[in-house]
């Protein structure tokens, strides 16, 4: 952090032990978004007067570049978060969400699904209700009957472009999930 961590302590009294909780938890923070600015975070006793089912909320204030992530968490009636460390430990988790989705978005981080593979028929057994896939690369793959997907076994033609699954089997590389191309 570039900026000194805040802490503020409302309607209770400052205590080391929870300070500390919130000066490790929030160090941990780095580790998910190296360039944050600034955390402000504020525990606050919702009611004072209370000495059993005060509850406890959790507010964190991360400045990072370009944006503010904020994390606040009503605890309504969650009886668990009547321990304040409870309640410190929910609110860092969610900001920790937060930042980690923040620095994917910074990063923009897109998930590449991988292409599934195409290939020809080559070769038709109907007796044996197998056949062979030539590859793009010049392989030949078997598949069954119960591989081609919609039972379209005895549509299929020599040449037709299929994609597949190839899955490695007892006697080496097979296509399952085989689907025709072009015809339905």
């Amino acid at each position: 952090m570039q900026l000194p961590l805040q802490i503020t302590f409302r309607n209770m009294d400052p205590s080391e032990a929870m300070e500390k909780a919130v000066r490790d938890r929030a160090e941990k923070l780095d580790q998910f978004f190296e360039h944050i600015i600034s955390c402000r975070v504020m525990v606050e006793a919702l009611h004072r007067h209370h000495r059993q089912g005060n509850t406890y909320h959790v507010r964190i204030d991360i400045t990072v570049p370009g944006d503010e992530l904020v994390v606040s968490r009503d605890p309504g009636k969650d009886h668990a978060h009547e321990d304040a460390y409870v309640a410190i430990r929910d609110a860092f988790d969610a900001a920790r969400r937060q930042l980690e989705d923040y620095a994917r978005r910074v990063r923009q981080d897109v998930k590449h699904h991988e292409v599934t593979p195409r290939g020809t028929i080559a070769q038709i057994n109907p007796e044996g209700d197998y056949g062979m896939i030539e590859t793009q690369d010049g392989r030949l793959i078997y598949f069954q009957r119960s591989s081609v997907v919609r039972g379209d076994f005895d549509k299929l033609d020599i040449g037709d472009t299929v994609r597949f699954v190839e899955e490695t089997g007892d006697e080496g590389s097979e296509a399952v999930s085989v689907t025709i191309e072009g015809k339905h």
